[in-house]
């Protein structure tokens, strides 16, 4: 069809509105599963906060005793005195006065939608510092104080694969992190041999934590896994298709199994919610600071450590393919 001339169309006017959605959309993730299911723990008091780990003998079969027989005594043994660094993050923002008091599409007050936006980046970054391969370190006057991240700490329950290592550390604050190995694909097997090292050292796990893709593989163990989908609230009543497991039944237990975007693809983290914890130093804290020209400045901060109440109640999965 040709236009008919002298058509006068949107293209040639001139003062059209605009049409611009007063709604902000945005789908980047914020769940945090680690730091929800640790939980916070008693708040520390210094950059380098401290607690007391023990351990029973291992069971005799040859306690048998003479009657009338003297005592003989074994010297007991000591706790042992580990401990974590607390680490600041932060996030900065800076803004010009202008720009807070112009009109604005989706927002009132730019300054706090950015500072909403860096609250959640700030958990995000949390979370991967825990999860993270990041040993201990006390810092400098010009370097950097640092946590001793979940894969510096777990070394009992553990598979990993060849040429891999765990972390060796006896007090303190763990220097070092695992070494990594080769990689190899997270099986039912290596998920039985982790939970069976655990029970043997007293763990009681009750999470299975890996991530996106290796929750898939944990899906497709054909063990005794239960597929749940709750379709009781829902008419008419659907179909449905069971591809996932949320909970995996062991000889030693019964575990929830999550996906967790911001760890390590290649670590399976086994996990006994009540022994691990975030402790604050400073909790979070939106802080004004000094205003030196034509613009407003808030920094986002907070100095935190995590608590590895006794590693072996943890394990790990390490080494694992991560596509």
């Amino acid at each position: 069809m040709a236009l008919v001339s002298g058509t006068y169309t949107r293209y040639d006017a001139q003062g059209l509105r605009e049409d611009l959605s007063d709604m902000i959309y945005d789908i980047s993730p914020t769940a945090t599963p680690f730091m929800s299911g640790a939980g916070i723990g008693p708040k520390a008091k210094q950059t380098l906060t401290e607690w007391q780990t023990d351990s029973l003998a291992a069971a005799a079969d040859d306690n048998f005793q003479l009657e009338g027989d003297d005592a003989s005594f074994t010297t007991p043994s000591a706790t042992a005195r580990v401990g974590n660094y607390t680490q600041i993050s932060r996030k900065t923002v800076v803004l010009s006065d202008t720009l807070e008091v112009t009109d604005k599409a989706g927002r009132r007050s730019e300054m706090a939608l950015q500072t909403m936006k860096y609250a959640k980046e700030l958990k995000r970054d949390m979370e991967t510092s825990c999860l993270m391969a990041q040993a201990g370190s006390a810092g400098t006057v010009g370097g950097y104080r640092k946590l001793a991240s979940l894969s510096a700490w777990v070394k009992t329950n553990a598979s990993i694969g060849t040429s891999g290592g765990n972390p060796v550390y006896t007090s303190g604050v763990p220097a070092a992190v695992r070494t990594d190995g080769t990689q190899r694909a997270f099986t039912e097997t290596i998920a039985k041999a982790v939970i069976q090292a655990g029970y043997t050292a007293g763990a009681e796990f009750s999470t299975i934590m890996v991530g996106p893709f290796n929750k898939t593989k944990v899906s497709g163990f054909a063990g005794i896994a239960t597929r749940n989908f709750d379709l009781s609230n829902v008419s008419p009543r659907p179909t449905a298709i069971i591809g996932s497991a949320d909970v995996y039944v062991s000889d030693f237990g019964t575990m929830r199994v999550i996906p967790n975007r911001f760890q390590r693809e290649r670590d399976g983290w086994f996990l006994d919610w009540n022994f691990v914890s975030l402790r604050f130093l400073r909790p979070f804290k939106r802080v004004n600071l000094a205003k030196t020209g034509d613009a407003d400045k808030k920094m986002l901060i907070v100095e935190y450590t995590l608590q590895v109440k006794q590693e072996a109640s943890l394990g790990i999965a390490a080494d694992l393919t991560t596509s």
